[in-house]
């Protein structure tokens, strides 16, 4: 994704293609994408504001009662979940936000950076590359050993910014 969603922007065919290019890669790397794994992928996607572990536990617990099972769905079970996402690539954590948001680009190993709109709370993931080699660059100018980044930067986007017309 190249923009922070608009009002326009065509959802069902966008979380289709992150379920879509999950399946590739998870089979490309003979990784294996049950259903529930799919699913949690699916509800993560549903919004592009990051969503926490207990929603998608009462999400998923709100499908099961739906599905006329009983029950609430085990919150060890959606962390495994989570585990395998991030693992794989198709998800990633927002440490300021305890939360999670899909990947834009799971084919390519990366870490994430984030623009977070703290109005509509939607999240967008930059291309980190040259920002990850400056950042490795100069700590090992100061012999500082990287073991961890974290880019999260808080503002509006474009939508939240512009004044509602009549």
């Amino acid at each position: 994704m190249s923009s922070f969603p608009h009002s326009d922007h065509d959802h069902d065919r966008c979380v289709a293609d992150a379920l879509s290019s999950a399946e590739i890669v998870c089979m490309q790397r003979g990784a294996r994408l049950t259903d529930l794994r799919r699913r949690v992928l699916e509800l993560i996607w549903d919004s592009h504001a990051p969503i926490g572990a207990y929603d998608l536990i009462d999400k998923l617990s709100r499908a099961r009662a739906d599905d006329g099972a009983d029950g609430r769905v085990a919150p060890p079970t959606v962390y495994r979940a989570l585990e395998f996402l991030i693992e794989q690539g198709l998800v990633h954590r927002i440490e300021s936000l305890n939360a999670f948001v899909g990947c834009a680009e799971p084919e390519r190993p990366h870490r994430g950076y984030f623009l977070i709109c703290q109005s509509c709370g939607a999240a967008h993931e930059l291309a980190g590359g040259a920002l990850d080699r400056e950042l490795r660059n100069y700590a090992d100018g100061l012999d500082f050993q990287v073991k961890r980044i974290t880019i999260e930067v808080a503002g509006l986007c474009a939508d939240c910014r512009e004044p509602a017309t009549a």
